[in-house]
């Protein structure tokens, strides 16, 4: 009895490890978050809002918002995630690319569930109204989730430069 409780905590403490190292790093900015489910004794569900800089692209931030289960598996990080995920991207400044990209390319991921579950943002270009098209979706290895929302950035001029062509970024 005593090596399989030490056994399931060596795992409980693993498995915090890795999704304390899926968080670390340079990840997206914390905006705020909302609690939108009371739990007594244990974390509550909330909805959180985040945003991220296009990394290819100068002048551009996308906000998201994600639901964060609470309860115990939320405390210890372990819950699946759901797939609902809200997108809006903007220009805040001068487009600037700094490489070219490849319709569809992944701007940020992020694991929503312990192993198999993945939030994806990738980024398009609409060459005919030179457009960037932002799009957010979540995956399974085994199955994927048709859940997924769009936002568009309109290329504008910024402070007298005249506004840059996706198309001339786009990889062939």
């Amino acid at each position: 009895m005593k090596s399989f409780l030490r056994k399931s905590l060596l795992c409980a403490a693993a498995c915090l490890g890795f999704a304390a190292s899926a968080q670390a790093g340079d990840g997206p900015d914390l905006i705020f978050r909302k609690s939108t489910t009371f739990k007594l004794l244990t974390p509550n569900d909330k909805l959180a809002t985040y945003a991220i800089d296009d990394p290819a692209v100068a002048g551009v931030a996308c906000y998201y918002t994600v639901p964060e289960k609470g309860g115990v598996a939320g405390a210890f990080g372990v819950a699946e995630q759901t797939s609902d995920v809200s997108l809006a991207c903007r220009q805040y400044g001068p487009i600037q690319f700094k490489e070219k990209f490849a319709q569809g390319d992944v701007v940020f991921r992020e694991s929503r569930s312990l192993l198999f579950k993945r939030m994806q943002i990738v980024r398009g270009c609409d060459p005919k109204r030179n457009v960037l098209v932002y799009m957010v979706y979540s995956d399974k290895i085994i199955e994927g989730s048709p859940k997924n929302s769009t936002s568009t950035v309109a290329i504008q001029p910024w402070a007298g430069e005249p506004a840059p062509k996706c198309a001339d970024f786009v990889k062939q």
